[in-house]
């Protein structure tokens, strides 16, 4: 099960391992998408190095007045950002769209907007419900805001309905949907990879 904010797949201490920021839209504790979130982290390769970011709650409100001088919880989210080779987002649906709260965070993220945190980082979008749905419907538009900051957005993702019958009594997710999430990671993995290899030829072409 995955520590927050810190390293939540096993590999050898000399292994380069993609960095991947995991975020839920939900703050409800043990939300299902917090799950999803700990599922991931007990599924993810040696590769990977996933960390539970949990400060969406701490976010103010997107203030245009304050980007000249952004408050210390936003510095320090574009840093997370920053920081990671790829971004994994678990949302739930919240009246047939994105959780505000996730969408203020995205606001944040996005400026300045030329040269944003997220401009060019690999995302996959996630996302679990109680209903039939499995988010789809958040997920669609999460990705539509993602693209239009500039995140390379995988194609595709992870939907889980009726979430409530989807994790065992230790909280692991059933085996039925462990493969398909496992190859959203597998993906998100080879992005993050693929994208620090054009970074480094750009940056050695430029010398």
């Amino acid at each position: 099960m995955p520590a927050r904010n810190s390293e939540v797949s096993g590999a050898m201490p000399s292994m380069t391992r993609v960095r991947i920021l995991c975020i839920s839209g939900s703050l409800r504790r043990d939300s299902y998408n917090w799950r999803l979130l700990q599922a991931a982290g007990e599924l993810a390769s040696v590769e990977a190095e996933l960390v539970l970011w949990e400060q969406l709650k701490v976010l103010p409100p997107f203030d245009e007045d304050d980007e000249p001088t952004p408050p210390a919880a936003v510095r320090a989210f574009r840093e997370a950002i920053d920081a990671a080779g790829a971004l994994l987002i678990a949302t739930p649906e919240y009246n047939a769209s994105v959780p505000g709260q996730l969408k203020n965070a995205l606001d944040w993220a996005s400026r300045p907007y030329e040269t944003n945190v997220l401009r060019g980082k690999p995302v996959a979008v996630i996302g679990a419900s109680p209903g039939r749905s499995g988010a789809a419907g958040a997920q669609a538009e999460l990705r539509t805001v993602l693209t239009r900051i500039g995140a390379q957005v995988l194609k595709g993702g992870f939907t889980l309905p009726h979430a409530v019958d989807q994790f065992d009594q230790h909280g692991s997710l059933v085996p039925a949907h462990q493969a398909p999430l496992r190859q959203v990671l597998a993906r998100l993995t080879r992005a993050a990879q693929q994208h620090d290899q054009s970074l480094a030829q750009a940056l050695a072409i430029a010398v």
